[in-house]
C-alpha cells in the first residue's frame, strides 16, 4: 500500500508538471511553425525514453528480484555495462544521423523547420543515455522497495525543462526546451546514482551472457516500441496536414497519455503480480479468467473516460492551453484532433493491459504479433486519407491510430481465444477474455 501510494504520488506530480510544461509551450508557441519543429524533435525521443524506463521497471526488476543479493548485484553491474554501451551507441547514432532523422520524423516540415528539428534532435540525443542509465539504477532501487526516487523521473524532466525554457527563452528560444529536457534526464541519473550508493559494492564479474539480459526486456521493449510507433507515425503525417498540426497532435497526446496511464497502471499493478503467482502454480486456466474479469472492468472505465473526453474536450483544452499564443483557433484545432484520437483510449488501454498480463503469464508472442496490427492499420488508413486530401481536417488526423489500436486489441483477444481452445480449456473459460 505504501509503495503504491508513493508511485501514485510520483505519477501525479509528474503529470502536474507535465501539464505546466505543455502549457508553457502552448503559451509561448501556440500552434505555429516553431511548435511543429519542437514537437517533431521532442516527441519521439520523449516517447523512446518513457518506453525505455517502463521496460526496465516492468521487465528488468523481476529479473533482479528472483536472485539473491550477491547475484543481483552481479547482474546489475553487468547490465550497466551492456545497457550503457547500447544506449551510448544509440545516442551517438542519433547525433550523427540527426539530419535524415529529422526528414523521417517530419517529412512535411519546411527547410527552416527541418534545420531547427535537426538541432533540437542533437541537443536531445544525450537524454537517451541519461534516462536509460537512470532506469537501470531505479530498477535496483525497486528491489529494495525504494520507490520515491524512481517516481521523480517525470518531475525532474518537466521541472528542469520549464526552468530552462523560461531562463533561456530570450537568448535561445525553443532550444531552451531541449537543453532543459536533457539536463532533467542528467539530473535524474545523478539522483539515482547517489541514492544507490549504499546498495552498490564491488562484485566479481558475473558470467551472464548479454543475450540473457536483453531477451526479456528486449521483447517488452519491442512490443512497447511498436505501440509507441503509432504516435510517431501520426505525428509524421501531421507535418503534411498543415502548419501547427504536429503541435496540435502533441497537445492532444498529453491528455491521452495521462488518461491511459491512470487507466492501465493501477489495474496492471494489481493484476500482474497475481497472474505471475498463478503462473508459478501452473494455473493457466484461472489466469485467463482473471484477465477476462480485469478486461471487463477496464472496458467500462475506458469507455466512460472516452465519452467524458469527447464531451468535455473543448472546455478542458480552453482552460488548460488557451493563453498567450495559443488562441481560440488553436483550441478548435486541438479539440478536433482529440475527437479523432479519442477512440484510441479504449483500444490502447485494453490492449496494453492485456499485453502486460500476457507477459506476466510468459506468453510474449501473442502481444508482439498483435502489436504489428496498429502500426500497419495506421499507416494504411493515414496514407489513404492523405491521398484523398482529408488529413487537413484535424478530426481525421487521429483516425488511423484509433482504428489501428482497436483492431490490435481485437486480434489479441482472438489469439487468446484460439490459444485457449487449443489447450482444451473448459467452455466458461473460453469466453471470459472475449466478452469485452
Amino acid at each position: 500500500m505504501q509503495g503504491g501510494l508513493v508511485v501514485g504520488a510520483g505519477i501525479l506530480l509528474g503529470n502536474i508538471t507535465g501539464f505546466f510544461r505543455v502549457a508553457l509551450i502552448a503559451y509561448l508557441l501556440g500552434t505555429r511553425a516553431h511548435a511543429d519543429a519542437l514537437a517533431v524533435a521532442t516527441g519521439p525521443i520523449d516517447t523512446f525514453n518513457s518506453v525505455l524506463v517502463n521496460t526496465m521497471l516492468f521487465a528488468f526488476v523481476p529479473m533482479l528480484m528472483l536472485r539473491r543479493e550477491g547475484d543481483r548485484l552481479a547482474v546489475f553491474a553487468r547490465s550497466l555495462r551492456v545497457f550503457g554501451s547500447i544506449l551510448a551507441a544509440a545516442s551517438l547514432a542519433v547525433i550523427v544521423f540527426a539530419s535524415p532523422l529529422a526528414y523521417l520524423l517530419g517529412p512535411g516540415l519546411s527547410p527552416q523547420q527541418h534545420q531547427q528539428t535537426e538541432t533540437l534532435v542533437r541537443l536531445l540525443a544525450p537524454s537517451m543515455w541519461f534516462a536509460g542509465m537512470a532506469a537501470v539504477f531505479s530498477a535496483l532501487l525497486y528491489t529494495e522497495r525504494r520507490f520515491l526516487i524512481p517516481g521523480l523521473y517525470q518531475v525532474c524532466l518537466n521541472g528542469t525543462t520549464i526552468v530552462s525554457a523560461l531562463v533561456l527563452w530570450k537568448a535561445l528560444g525553443i532550444y531552451g526546451f531541449a537543453i532543459g529536457y536533457t539536463a532533467g534526464a542528467c539530473l535524474q541519473l545523478a539522483i539515482t546514482w547517489f541514492a544507490t550508493a549504499d546498495m552498490r559494492r564491488e562484485v566479481e564479474h558475473a558470467p551472464i551472457p548479454a543475450s540473457e539480459l536483453l531477451t526479456r526486456p528486449g521483447m517488452f521493449l519491442l512490443y512497447a516500441g511498436l505501440i509507441a510507433a503509432n504516435v510517431v507515425v501520426t505525428r509524421a503525417f501531421a507535418t503534411h496536414a498543415g502548419s501547427g498540426m504536429a503541435a496540435a497532435f502533441d497537445y492532444t497526446m498529453r491528455c491521452v497519455n495521462v488518461v491511459v496511464a491512470y487507466l492501465v497502471y493501477p489495474a496492471a499493478s494489481t493484476l500482474v503480480p497475481e497472474i505471475a503467482r498463478l503462473r508459478g502454480k501452473d494455473d493457466t486456466q484461472e489466469s485467463y479468467r482473471l484477465i477476462g474479469r480485469g478486461l471487463r472492468l477496464m472496458a467500462v472505465a475506458a469507455l466512460v473516460a472516452t465519452i467524458a473526453g469527447i464531451l468535455l474536450r473543448t472546455p478542458v483544452m480552453r482552460l488548460i492551453f488557451e493563453h498567450g499564443n495559443f488562441t481560440a483557433e488553436s483550441t478548435k484545432i486541438v479539440s478536433g484532433v482529440f475527437l479523432g484520437l479519442a477512440p484510441s483510449l479504449l483500444g490502447w488501454a485494453l490492449m496494453d493491459l492485456t499485453a502486460r498480463c500476457l507477459f506476466a503469464l510468459d506468453r510474449p508472442k501473442m502481444p508482439l504479433l498483435a502489436a504489428t496490427i496498429p502500426i500497419t492499420v495506421n499507416v494504411a488508413v493515414s496514407s489513404f486519407l492523405r491521398a484523398e486530401g482529408k488529413l487537413t481536417d484535424p478530426v481525421m488526423l487521429g483516425v488511423g491510430a484509433s482504428m489501428g489500436l482497436l483492431a490490435g486489441f481485437a486480434v489479441l483477444v482472438a489469439m487468446i481465444q484460439l490459444r485457449r481452445r487449443s489447450a482444451s480449456l473448459e467452455p466458461e473459460a473460453l469466453t471470459s477474455a472475449s466478452q469485452v
